[in-house]
């Protein structure tokens, strides 16, 4: 691709890259793809470069035309003599000195990361840009003037929950406070921190990154940045309305920004999306093919309403609930620990899909759903049907964009000694219990896969870690969907998509109503389950404990998690007694 050819732009020796002047300073420009396809605008933070988007830019080139400049006094751009030329309406008219001469023609979709962002909330906002800009992706970065009126709002309220919120985020904002020091940070960068910089980034994110040839220099300039605007702006906010539409990505690990900030957009921003990532601050760099997928469905939503199911439930209206804009599909949700999760999920925010076999049961949770303001549907789908799996599975990422979280929790259970039991009583119990588990993990982790985000969660038993003469079918099912999920958890260790293992004890679900008692005639199995019934309910167990423990491991890194004393009990003894577990064994629990 050729170089812009007017006469304010100045060529360099890459063909890809060029200066275009600013607001009294020269800008480094780099672009990817068509010049005559859409364009994007990446804008970078601080102490990076424009390069910290090259992974992303180089993901979105292949349909769009992609442009990442470096911010003033960064990488190879010119600098300001003095602090005043760092003030935000400098880097505004630097973003538009940028896309009139990239795209002067058509609006372009803004995208900006941490410092980034947060000059870009101030040009979504600006009237010199009305017009100019189609769409808005913030990630890690919030409008100053946002966050200082929020604080105000805080401050003055004197209400104890809301100056905790205040507190909590100035503890974590410590570096800005540093930054006003005179000489302090940037004597760090002159000292050698440039040279440890990418390794602490390796670390905080956990990969490789770029190595920048400017890094002493941004990170020197860079502080700049907060003297000349954090402190004007948090202590005199002067917050505008955002009528650009607006999606903001979160990665929910960032330890610099807290839920309070994230919250703040929605009273200013008149239509704003959002979608949750579990990632550190630097997301652009840990997670690009993700970020780039997100930009581009957003791009596509704005322009051509492609997706818009999707969108529809990412809207944020107002205060928004922990799990809003996700979409959670559970199985075996009828009942019992599926029902329970469901409306817990629900009642955080989240769209939910009742799947069950019983389609009458299923959409009596998502009626219950709905009375908690959850979106909700429901199918009845035999989760050991391989075919019906997969048109379920297609019409969730098809119609829904995707499930970000799906719990395979669809059981029924069967007792009885082993050689009681026969081929078709194995066939039932792991059609159930074994292949839907299957089905669900192999069928909805793949797309999660290529998105780059996801939480698998399995329910198994406590029984898994427990031989038992009474139970031996269940008990191996059970088994084998821990294994399972420990296989798989491996495979897609470094893919951005988790698995959970849930191990409860005995829960009063209502399962012994139906459970099978082989090798009984109809009578005793009657009396037997009765029996069971009585036993789990003296237990008393909740269904609504091993909801709360699902959703707590999806929102907190747990790989296993066991419910109730039992199975916990259960967990410790097969790691330290195996033989002690071998003599329980023996006894006939039936």
């Amino acid at each position: 691709m050729n170089a812009p050819t007017d006469p304010a732009i100045v060529p360099t020796a890459s063909g890809d890259a060029f200066a275009v002047r600013g607001d009294g300073v020269e800008l480094a420009v780099q672009q990817w793809g068509c010049e005559h396809a859409t364009t994007i605008v990446l804008v970078h933070g601080y102490p990076d470069s424009r390069h910290v988007w090259d992974a992303v830019a180089t993901s979105l080139a292949r349909r769009f035309h992609v442009v990442a400049y470096d911010v003033r006094g960064c990488g190879e751009s010119g600098a300001p003599e003095h602090r005043d030329g760092y003030a935000l309406g400098h880097l505004v008219a630097d973003l538009a000195a940028v896309i009139d001469h990239v795209s002067p023609d058509r609006p372009v979709h803004l995208v900006g990361h941490d410092w980034g962002s947060i000059q870009s909330w101030d040009a979504v906002s600006d009237p010199r840009l009305d017009g100019r800009i189609a769409s808005y992706t913030s990630i890690s970065g919030l409008s100053l003037d946002h966050v200082g009126d929020r604080l105000r709002q805080n401050l003055r309220s004197m209400q104890p929950s809301k100056l905790m919120q205040t507190a909590r985020q100035l503890q974590r904002s410590w570096y800005m406070g540093m930054f006003q020091l005179p000489g302090a940070a940037p004597g760090l960068w002159r000292l050698g921190l440039d040279r440890l910089w990418p390794q602490i980034l390796e670390r905080l994110e956990g990969g490789a990154v770029p190595v920048s040839a400017s890094q002493r220099r941004d990170g020197v300039n860079g502080i700049e940045l907060y003297r000349a605007n954090v402190f004007r702006h948090l202590s005199r906010p002067q917050p505008r309305r955002v009528g650009t539409p607006v999606q903001m990505l979160v990665p929910t690990q960032d330890p610099f920004v807290t839920p309070m900030l994230l919250d703040v957009p929605a009273a200013w921003v008149d239509r704003l999306w959002r979608f949750d990532l579990d990632a550190g601050h630097w997301a652009p760099l840990s997670h690009p093919e993700w970020v780039a997928t997100r930009i581009e469905a957003f791009v596509d939503y704005i322009d051509q309403g492609i997706a818009a199911t999707r969108f529809e439930r990412a809207r944020v209206h107002g205060p928004r609930r922990r799990h809003g804009g996700k979409l959670v599909v559970v199985t075996g949700a009828g009942s019992g620990i599926g029902r329970e999760t469901l409306l817990n999920f629900a009642e955080q925010g989240a769209t939910v899909v009742a799947v069950d076999i019983n389609g009458e049961a299923a959409e009596r949770s998502a009626e219950l759903a709905r009375l908690l303001d959850a979106t909700a549907f429901a199918f009845a789908v035999d989760v050991g049907d391989a075919a019906a799996m997969e048109t379920l599975a297609r019409r969730i990422e098809e119609d829904f964009g995707g499930a970000d979280v799906v719990v395979n929790n669809a059981g029924i259970g069967m007792a009885g000694a082993f050689l009681d039991t026969t081929v078709e009583d194995w066939e039932k119990l792991l059609h159930v219990n074994l292949w839907g588990v299957i089905h669900g993990s192999r069928l909805f982790a793949a797309p999660m896969r290529e998105r780059g985000h996801g939480v698998i969660v399995n329910v198994a038993s406590g029984l898994a870690y427990t031989p038992t003469r009474s139970l031996p079918a269940y008990a191996t099912s059970k088994a084998a969907v821990l294994m399972l999920s420990d296989c798989l958890r491996a495979e897609l260790a470094d893919t951005g998509v988790r698995v959970v293992s849930v191990c409860p004890g005995i829960v009063d679900t209502g399962i012994t109503d139906a459970v099978r008692f082989v090798g009984t005639d109809e009578a005793e199995q009657q009396r037997r389950r009765e029996r069971a019934k009585a036993l789990y309910q003296r237990r008393n167990l909740k269904p609504q404990a091993v909801a709360r423990a699902i959703v707590d491991a999806v929102e907190n890194p747990r790989e296993t998690v066991t419910v109730g004393a039992e199975a916990k009990t259960a967990r410790l003894l097969s790691r330290v007694a195996p033989r002690a577990l071998q003599r329980l064994a023996r006894l006939d629990l039936a």
